[in-house]
């Protein structure tokens, strides 16, 4: 249990000296949502709703793009230094490995909506009940986890440069496809149709409807448990015909 514990925070240190996870999970979507909801605030006639479905948008934003990014690239490196090679011959199970990062980044994960939570409560005073913030604190927290599978599917690439271009793009696409940089009732119809079935707006939208007092969808639910099953499945088996190579 201790090595376990060890491992997981070696993990922590490494995220927060990380400069993808400071930029991409706390500093832009902060930086967003002060834009978005004091200089341009684009919410329509009820404010107060507007800079609480924002907040929602940043805070999916920031974990997603830190679980695609963070995780995705340090992966790479790793196995670029020849730390991954050098951890299996180890006496540290590979499983523990995999938990530790795992466990490390969720705890990041925490820490991020913790922090831009409060970043809207001084900003705009959002002003949520204890079971909102809890609930959609949770659902953030359990729906990021396609996220870290895609991340996961990214530390199969052989390149860091490659790994960093091609998170970036799907961070990107993602976010603004899933309605998290704006309302996707704003984007052309034939984006609106595909960012509907985007893992990105299933994400958003389970915590879009705690704010107005609903439950996620059953759809919201069924498929970004889909899209983890899918990504995980990927990513093990990219990883064993590299690892027989």
């Amino acid at each position: 249990m201790r090595i376990v514990w060890l491992q997981c925070r070696v993990e922590m240190l490494r995220i927060l000296r990380n400069p993808y996870y400071v930029f991409w999970s706390l500093a832009m979507p902060i930086t967003f949502y002060f834009i978005f909801t004091r200089i341009f605030n684009t919410g329509g006639d009820d404010v107060q709703l507007w800079q609480a479905h924002y907040l929602m948008s940043m805070t999916t934003f920031s974990v997603m793009g830190s679980a695609i990014m963070t995780l995705g690239i340090r992966l790479v490196q790793e196995r670029t230094n020849g730390w991954d090679t050098f951890m299996r011959i180890t006496p540290l199970p590979g499983t523990t490995y995999f938990f530790g990062k795992m466990f490390g980044q969720t705890v990041m994960h925490l820490f991020s909506i913790v922090v831009i939570f409060l970043a809207g409560y001084l900003v705009n005073g959002v002003s949520l009940s204890i079971n909102q913030w809890l609930l959609s604190g949770l659902w953030i927290l359990g729906g990021s986890l396609p996220f870290l599978a895609i991340g996961t599917l990214v530390g199969t690439m052989k390149r860091v440069d490659t790994a960093s271009g091609v998170s970036n793009a799907v961070y990107m696409i993602l976010a603004i496809s899933g309605g998290m940089w704006m309302p996707i009732e704003i984007l052309p119809r034939i984006m609106q149709q595909i960012g509907h079935w985007l893992p990105s707006y299933n994400f958003g939208n389970g915590a879009w409807a705690i704010i107005r007092g609903q439950a996620p969808e059953w759809s919201n639910v069924l498929l970004l448990l889909g899209y983890l099953i899918l990504f995980m499945l990927l990513s093990t088996y990219i990883r064993k015909k590299q690892e027989a190579v």
